[in-house]
């Protein structure tokens, strides 16, 4: 392909950048070949110009794609350049917060100098077992695909991690090792990977420091093997180090600091254990405090050592080892400041003051002889041939010795203890496979780079070469794996560069050379250096101004390293007579390290130790130089180099590269700069070019067909993939060199996936306008439309208006005219009116003259007759009033005269009391009807006084008027004769009166006006006194409104806060259901070790003589359970416990009893634990019983005092009718033995029967009786509380009037208070008869209305058949004719039901009274003779058998419960009794089994069925433990078992919904209660292996079929991949798709609805179900970036809904399993919504509250779009989220907890079938069952 191809206008391409390393710019036109400058606008729209090389015609580098920015695979790049991985680093580190990601092989891990929650154990869960380029990059994913590998291939591994100091090499170490330790495991119980983590404190206390560039920088290298075994558990570890930096002992740079382990020391100087060490401040001692920071803040280095201290034990270093390592750290410490002083007289000489301090110290610590080192610290011993000098050294040689002396000591004591951290980590088994974690130091290089710099850069040449080598191989083999032709790859090739180190005549071995020389020094090395290779090696080179340099063209860059020190360092001089010293020491750990013969014992026991290099003298002579003579470190290094190396070539290699983003350690902040200098160093981009070289970009067929399915034509398309992916590519790209065909993959060179891409963008955005341009003129012509239609609207509205105007106007001319004629009308009448009103009122005046001097003549002549008529009837009422008084007086006397007479005729009478009970036979009716009488006299005399008083009235005001009258007419009489007299004066007066009267209206205007203005005041203060009021009243309302709210709010607020108590108890209580759970899942884990290691022991003791094993079905039922059956056994059953001990008395040899105690006694503790949270969680549920049994008993004790008297009235009725039956029995028997004969009182003996009939009738009568005494005791006991209050009634007063005149008062009280009970015990009879009645009235209306319902019914049936043709007719009626049988059949079996319980209860009583006559017979016939027993014949009695009905018992002998455990639950196939049998069979026969033991009362028997039925199906459980089928069937019979157990137990609780004849099963003699608990907690152990299956089977299909699967074809497109394998979303042969899933679903469905498994349970497992598979799903979503996505999103959402509408199918909505996949819909519709705007990130917020906010901001930063037309999300909007949420409490896990199982709860659910109707069949081989 052509450069003008792709260097065309608005091509994006890289240019160098002094600042930013590369800087983006954009093609403004473009490129032609010849044109020497490209015209470029840069990301800030400045124009600028590049200038092509004429000679190299080489053009800048382009820029990928936007959509392949940030991928997690650099190799997936088309572009492969330098600018290319810095930017997708940048991007995926800066904008994605993402640390980790592929280069190929290798994992580049940026150090972000922040805490990530990215390292839990639930990331560790996520990664395990899932293939490497299936999830995001982690260093778990290489650990992972190490431990992988190490399986399939059985090859060891190794993981290469490297970087500069403060890159984050050890952290990346520290949790590979972590990740082996988790999923691994231990293969003992010695916990080897906890010892392995427990290394890294103790190695970096002792070999990290901080250093400019990092706060925990590891000095030394290290190889940690990590073995396993045949299991690939982890059984031990092993450590190499390399090049431990000596020289910080004695010398730190500013800002450093030495050692960890000497200022945990310092900090802890406080402890009693350190006093003796006498040590100070880190500040006052030499070597502590030459760097000048001896703080790190954050870290607190007291606490550190007690970490160290901790791990220390750990790994089996006792205290006084400790102590010892502390003495001499201490001792090192003192001796750097011993001071040493040169002599004023002789500068060649020094000496050390005596006495001195720290010298003193020094010696105590380390227990030698102070003199002497004092000696030897200022002096040197020199042998010749022949005699042997004393030689006193300068100060500063001294200084250096005291040094090295120092740095020798640390250094023997460092390999001291790496030598016991191997012996404490070795394994005591053989090791079968390791892995290799090789933390080494990355290329360095400094302004002063010196004999350090100069091995690490060696080291980190071999191992390039060895990672050069691999890529290189690993590329060959893909290519002739895919049968491509070979060419071979130019790559960098560093052994040149090697061989100037290492060869012969190399640096190290002149370097040796020259320290052999007596004379040797640095600069005559360096001359040798210049002399041999200046000029003749084109990687050595001499620094123009220095003599003491030279400068290695390393394959990173070029190093400048300084002479200075290159020979001290690598001889590594100690004085022997220092040493000698030292060996004479007290302290026992000192002299381990300098022994010659063996090194210093450990405190721990192991394998020999491994040889290590001890300080000895050069030559066995005698005559031996006065300094040690030994291997020099550069030898030595070399050494080991070449053995790691050659361990690395025998392991498949790992490589972790680490990047340190800036040197300031900010987080997230990246220095382009420093970041490409460690990738060229590294080997990153030396990867990328050995892959863009060949073919980078690598594409299977089907994922090229689906992604470039665009640029394809229908008739293209053919049904081999293969062949059409030819096709099209021979069309698209001419150049065939550009792509190869491989057997599987097709391969591109760099730079063509991006040309593809450039055509599929360019195709759909022609389609994406094409559509645009459809739909907006689509959109045009329907706003044109609309706008036309608009129009026509308006002007049809216009033209109406006007049209309406006109007519208006129309009617207003009319109207006007109208009016015109009606107002001229109306005003000519007016005229007319007012004349003829006129005439009329002369007229009427006129009139009314005449009328009124007439009327006066009339009026007169009329008064006169009636004032004639009232008086003469005034006179004769006088006379007949005085006649009616006198005759009335003497009536009253008479009447009187007869009263006396009658009065003492009635005292007479009254004295006798017949008198008085006949008087008061009807008194109080008497008294009512006398005191209603009373009363309507009163009220008719009230109303005839009222008239009279009317009359009275009226008469006077008539006799008033009438005298007014009679006077007035005779005034006027004379008035009219004196009127003629006054008329002039009566004019005169009406003058007067004129002005008077005009005075008054003036004085009345005035007065108005006065009252109009206080009648506008007084409205005015009104109406603000109404504002006021009105303000008021609204300021009231308002207060009322708040009180209101107010009791509302407190309201709501309190049942929120009631609501959240109860939610929170309801959260407590799961909790603790489910630690409960949790707990006993440990137990039965616990349980099964144990069971293993007896298995075990048994195995080992089986080939012993003389032992003999018991049958292992009854050592599993005696042993297996004897931990759960500990819980319902007695004490003194607790034999069986100990039973287990004495199976193998010969074992306790072999058996380890520190193990078994511990198991022993952690199994203890877990039982009381479990007790004690069954006893909480019971004292729970009792507290929530007691709190509603208190509500209903508060309701009860009101009514509780009525029922008290009546009861103890209803016990004293029954205590006497009790006494009253047995004296009638007593009669009877005694008068049936002194008639009968015994065959009289036989049961079927007729006068048996008539004794039964008596007593049915007199136990009859005696209820009768006995209810109608209760009842009216009751009813006077009632009355007589109410007496009180009754007396206090009003009573007619006549009546206590006559009885307080009345004799005897104490009798007639007695008899009336009497007579008054009677009358009201009557008056409840029939108040009780007229209840009666009504209820019998009630009854039969609702029969009426049932049998008008029921003729309507038929009625409507008979209309209906009418309807129908004959042939639906007959059917209808005969179904009718059916259904109605049916009810008659129901109503008369339930009739038969009520008459069997009736018979069965006269049955019982019976045989009460039939055993109670056989007692009384046994009584009398002991008090007969002999004699008379001899002559009495005996007659034979003739027995019926009676007819034995089946009572739904099985009785089985002792000797076949094993048989009956073995064939109905070991060997049982589930599949045929879920298929042809009743469901819960197993557990309905042992519960029939039971019943019998419980029937027979046979305690032991039913002890020992149980524990077998328990142990048996744990037997069954384990031996089958990854069957579905198996595990449900169990668990489905185990809790028929338990509800059984509960329907039958007796208690009222369990038997409501029970039948009769099921309450006559319950169990009789024992209270299985704690066995219950016991199956309960089995039940519980079955749901949780259950849910184990599950997951099983179901984790390998949750990701390829939730999200990898296409369910929708089409909507994804897949983007180019990488190096790493990713797994196709195609749904091949062998992949698992949702439609996988969901037959999963109906396949766990059907079994466990065959099983008969309680619904509600099965709820459960489907809830469990769904959140395994949603958690996952988001977990899985949460590690992938290529998930992440808009058309992911769609992917999801369809899943989801497609589960759903499984669940409707099912009927299991409310199951609660939807809920559970509520984060994974939220992550779905996130991945979906707009993510820009403000509006965006609150919809957000509100949207996903099922998620964290680490989970909402990890979707954020993952989310990449698979098109062009899509948009990542901004950084800032993510700020935004982040802002929005910071104040939400939740957790901060990223992952769910997908092991996490939901605590299980069996609700009672009883079983309607009867225990009698069950069969067994033949096929069970249960024949030895008798049905009792």
């Amino acid at each position: 392909m052509a450069a003008a191809e792709l260097f065309t206008k608005f091509a994006r391409v890289w240019i160098p950048d002094a600042e930013d390393v590369w800087k983006s710019a954009e093609l403004l036109k473009d490129y032609k070949p010849g044109d020497t400058v490209l015209h470029l606008k840069l990301e800030d729209d400045k124009e600028t110009q590049y200038r092509i090389d004429p000679q190299t015609k080489e053009l800048p580098p382009l820029r990928n794609p936007d959509i392949l920015v940030g991928e997690n695979d650099l190799t997936a790049l088309s572009y492969l350049h330098e600018p290319a991985i810095l930017h997708n680093l940048k991007v995926r580190f800066m904008d994605s917060k993402l640390i980790y990601t592929y280069c190929g092989i290798v994992l580049v891990a940026i150090n972000p100098y922040e805490q990530l929650p990215i390292y839990g154990e639930d990331i560790i869960n996520a990664y395990s077992g899932q293939n490497m380029g299936d999830m995001d990059p982690h260093i778990f994913a290489v650990a992972e695909e190490a431990y992988k590998q190490m399986g399939r291939d059985e090859r060891n591994q190794s993981i290469i991690v490297s970087g500069e100091s403060g890159a984050g090499k050890t952290v990346s170490a520290k949790y590979a090792m972590r990740y082996f330790a988790t999923v691994s495991g231990s293969a003992t119980e010695t916990n080897v990977e906890e010892k392995v983590l427990a290394s890294n404190p103790i190695m970096e206390s002792i070999g990290n420091a901080k250093t400019t560039r990092n706060d925990n920088s590891s000095r030394f290298g290290k190889y940690i093997e990590i073995g396993f075994d045949k299991r690939y558990r982890i059984i031990g570890a092993n450590m190499r180090t390399y090049l431990l930096e000596k020289s910080r002992v004695v010398f730190q740079a500013e800002e450093e600091r030495n050692y960890h382990i000497l200022y945990q020391l310092c900090a802890s100087k406080h402890l009693p254990e350190f006093k003796a060490l006498k040590l100070s401040h880190a500040q006052s001692f030499h070597y502590t405090n030459l760097g000048g920071s001896p703080v790190i803040e954050g870290i607190d280095d007291a606490k550190e050592l007690i970490n160290t201290r901790h791990a220390c034990s750990l790994l089996g270093i006792n205290e006084s080892s400790q102590m010892g390592i502390f003495h001499i750290l201490a001792a090192i410490l003192h001796l750097g400041n011993v001071p040493v002083k040169s002599n004023e007289r002789d500068a060649e000489n020094c000496f050390i003051p005596p006495n001195t301090e720290h010298l003193v110290i020094f010696c105590d610590l380390l227990g030698v002889d102070q003199e002497q080192m004092a000696h030897w610290l200022c002096h040197r011993k020199i042998v010749t041939g022949s005699e042997t000098y004393i030689k006193p050294m300068p100060k500063l040689q001294a200084i250096n010795a005291r040094d090295a002396l120092a740095k020798h000591i640390y250094a023997s004591l460092f390999n001291w203890i790496v030598h016991h951290v191997n012996r404490a980590l070795h394994a005591s088994v053989k090791q079968h496979s390791f892995i290799g974690v090789l933390d080494i130091y990355g290329f360095e290089t400094f302004e002063v780079n010196s004999f350090e710099q100069f091995c690490i850069n060696y080291a980190n040449e071999k191992l390039q070469q060895q990672f050069n080598m691999h890529v290189f191989k690993l590329e060959q083999e893909e290519y002739m794996k895919e049968q491509i032709p070979w060419t071979l790859i130019d790559f960098y090739d560093n052994q040149p560069c090697i061989n100037l180190i290492e060869a012969k005549l190399g640096i190290l071995d002149l370097l040796d050379e020259e320290c052999k020389m007596p004379r040797g020094s640095d600069d005559t090395w360096a001359q040798k250096l210049y002399n041999t290779h200046l000029n003749k090696t084109a990687l050595f080179h001499k620094p123009r101004l220095s003599n003491k340099a030279f400068i290695i063209q390393h394959f990173a860059d070029k190093v400048e390293y300084q002479c200075d020190g290159f020979l001290e360092k690598n001889k590594d001089t100690v004085y022997e007579e220092q040493i000698t010293v030292l060996k004479a020491s007290k302290l026992n750990l000192l002299a381990e390290l300098f022994r010659d013969e063996k090194p210093a014992t450990s405190p721990t026991e192991g394998r020999p130790p491994v040889a290590r290099a001890t300080v000895k003298s050069a030559k066995p002579r005698a005559l031996q130089p006065s300094k040690e003579h030994k291997k020099s470190v550069g030898h030595q290094f070399r050494n080991s180099l070449h053995l790691l190396m050659e361990t690395l070539n025998a392991t498949t290699p790992h490589y972790v590269r680490c990047i340190k983003p800036n040197d300031d350690k900010f987080a997230f902040t990246f220095d382009p700069k420093r970041a490409v200098q460690q990738l060229r160093a590294c080997g990153v981009l030396e990867t990328i070019r050995i892959s863009a070289a060949g073919f980078p970009s690598r594409w299977t067929y089907q994922e090229f067909f689906n992604r470039y399915r665009v640029l394809m034509k229908q008739k293209d398309v053919l049904s081999d993939k293969k062949l059409t992916c030819r096709n099209v590519l021979e069309k698209l790209i001419k150049d065939k060199d550009k792509y190869q065909f491989g057997k599987t993959k097709i391969f591109f060179r760099a730079g063509q996936v991006a040309y593809l891409e450039k055509l599929r963008a360019d195709k759909l955005r022609a389609a994406c306008i094409r559509i645009q341009k459809t739909i907006r003129s689509w959109l045009q012509r329907k706003k044109y439309l609309r706008m036309r239609r608009a129009a026509i609207t308006i002007q049809r509205y216009v033209r109406g208006y006007q049209a309406r105007c006109y007519a208006q106007f129309l009617r207003r001319t009319r109207a006007a005219i109208l009016i015109q004629k009606y107002q001229r009308m109306y005003a000519a009448r007016q005229k007319f009116l007012r004349i003829r009103s006129a005439a009329i009122v002369v007229q009427s005046f006129i009139r009314g003259f005449r009328g009124r001097r007439l009327y006066k003549a009339v009026l007169r002549e009329q008064k006169a007759i009636i004032l004639q008529k009232h008086m003469r009837g005034w006179m004769a009422k006088r006379k007949y009033e005085r006649t009616h008084l006198a005759i009335i007086y003497l009536q009253c006397c008479y009447r009187r005269m007869m009263a006396k007479r009658e009065l003492k005729k009635l005292k007479i009478e009254a004295r006798s009391v017949e008198h008085y009970k006949t008087l008061n036979i009807g008194m109080e009716n008497k008294i009512v009807q006398l005191q209603c009488k009373v009363n309507n006299q009163t009220k008719e005399m009230k109303s005839l006084l009222e008239k009279l008083g009317n009359l009275e009235n009226t008469y006077t005001h008539e006799t008033d008027k009438l005298r007014t009258e009679v006077d007035r007419l005779r005034a006027s009489d004379e008035s009219a004769k004196v009127s003629s007299n006054k008329v002039t004066s009566l004019m005169e007066e009406i003058v007067i009166l004129r002005k008077e009267l005009k005075e008054t209206q003036a004085q009345k205007k005035r007065l108005e006006e006065g009252a109009d203005k206080y009648k506008a005041e007084t409205d005015l203060m009104v109406s603000q006194l109404k504002e006021q009021n009105s303000l008021l009243k609204n300021e009231k309302e308002e207060l009322n409104r708040r009180i209101q709210e107010q009791a509302k709010e407190i309201t709501e607020s309190m049942e929120k806060r009631m609501e959240e108590e109860t939610k929170q108890l309801e959260v407590d209580l799961n909790d603790e259901r489910s630690r409960y759970q949790s707990l006993l899942n440990e137990f039965c884990r616990l349980e099964e070790r144990y069971d293993n290691l007896k298995e075990e022991i048994s195995l080992v003791n089986v080939t012993k003589p003389g032992h003999r094993r018991t049958d292992s079905t009854h050592s599993s039922n005696e042993s297996e359970y004897t931990y759960n059956s500990m819980l319902s056994l007695e004490p003194g059953e607790s034999e069986d416990g100990t039973r287990k001990m004495e199976e193998f008395p010969d074992q306790k040899g072999t058996l380890d009893m520190s193990l078994f105690l511990k198991l022993q006694k952690r199994v203890t503790e877990l039982e009381q634990e479990k007790q004690a949270l069954q006893e909480e969680l019971d004292r729970k549920e009792d507290q929530v019983l007691r709190s509603k049994a208190k509500e209903a008993e508060d309701q009860r004790v009101q009514a509780r005092g009525v029922e008290l008297e009546y009861e103890s009235l209803k016990r004293q009725e029954l205590e006497s009718e009790n006494k009253k039956l047995k004296n009638e029995l007593n009669e009877m028997h005694r008068a049936l033995s002194e008639k009968a004969s015994p065959e009289v009182i036989a049961p079927g003996s007729p006068a048996y029967k008539v004794l039964l009939d008596q007593l049915t009738a007199s136990s009859e009568e005696l209820e009768v009786r006995k209810e109608e005494v209760l009842i009216l005791r009751s009813q006077l006991v009632s009355q007589k509380e109410a007496m009180a209050h009754k007396e206090t009634m009003t009573e007619p007063m006549i009546f206590m009037d006559d009885i307080r005149k009345m004799k005897d008062q104490g009798e007639i009280t007695q008899a009336y208070v009497g007579l008054k009970e009677a009358n009201r015990l009557l008056e409840s009879q029939l108040q009780g008869q007229r209840k009666n009645y009504e209820n019998e009235l009630e009854i039969l209306r609702g029969e009426v209305q049932n049998l008008k319902e029921e003729i309507n019914r038929q009625q409507q049936l008979l209309a209906q058949n009418l309807q129908l043709p004959p042939e639906a007719r007959i059917e209808a009626s005969l179904q009718h004719e059916i259904t109605r049988l049916t009810n008659e059949n129901l109503d008369l079996m339930e009739q038969l039901e009520k008459q069997d319980k009736t018979v069965r209860k006269l049955k019982k009583q019976l045989k009460v009274f039939a055993k109670k006559i056989g007692e009384l017979e046994v009584g009398q016939t002991e008090n007969v003779s002999p004699a008379q027993l001899a002559d009495e014949p005996i007659r034979p009695v003739n027995i019926p058998r009676k007819e034995k009905d089946f009572q739904g018992m099985l009785e089985y002998k002792k000797d076949d419960e094993l048989k009956l455990i073995k064939n109905l639950i070991l060997e049982l196939k589930p599949r045929g009794v879920a298929v042809n049998l009743i469901p819960g069979l197993p557990a309905y026969i042992l519960f029939m089994c039971v019943r019998h033991a419980d029937y027979i009362n046979d305690d032991q028997r039913v002890r020992s069925l149980l524990t077998s039925t328990i142990n048996g199906i744990k037997k069954i459980l384990k031996k089958r433990s990854d069957d579905f089928e198996t595990v449900s069937f169990w668990l489905s019979n185990t809790c028929r078992f338990l509800h059984c157990l509960k329907q039958y137990s007796g208690e009222e609780a369990f038997m409501k919904h029970n039948t009769p004849r099921q309450n006559d099963h319950c169990l009789r003699n024992f209270d299985l209660a704690e066995y219950r608990q016991v199956i309960s907690d089995l039940a519980i152990q079955i749901y949780q292996q259950l849910t184990k299956v599950m997951e099983s089977v179901l984790q390998p299909m949750i990701v390829s079929g939730m999200l990898e699967h296409e369910t929708i074809q089409g909507v994804s497109g897949l983007k180019p991949t990488g190096l790493r394998k990713r797994t196709s979303s195609i749904a091949d042969e062998g992949t698992y798709t949702l439609d996988s899933i969901v037959r999963q679903l109906n396949n766990f469905h059907s079994i466990m609805c065959q099983h008969g498994m309680d619904p509600e349970l099965i709820k459960q497992i489907v809830k469990q179900m769904f959140y395994i598979i949603g958690s996952v799903t988001l977990n899985n979503l949460l590690l992938r970036k290529d998930m992440c996505s808009w058309s992911k999103g769609m992917q999801i959402r369809y899943n989801v809904s497609q589960l759903e509408e499984w669940l409707r199918d099912k009927n299991l909505q409310t199951s609660g399993a939807k809920e559970t996949l509520e984060p994974l819909i939220q992550a779905a519709q996130l991945l979906q919504v707009k993510k820009k705007t403000d509006e965006d990130a609150e919809a957000i917020c509100s949207m996903c509250n099922a998620l964290t906010t680490a989970q909402i901001v990890k979707v954020l930063n993952l989310y990449t779009p698979v098109n062009e037309f899509e948009e990542r999300v901004t950084a800032s909007f993510i700020r935004t989220i982040q802002v929005r949420l910071q104040n939400r409490k939740d957790s901060p896990q990223l992952l769910m907890d997908a092991k996490h199982i939901f605590p299980v709860t069996f609700p009672f659910n009883p079983s309607s079938l009867a225990l009698e109707s069950i069969q067994i069949p033949g096929s069970m081989n249960l024949g030895f069952l008798l049905r009792v």
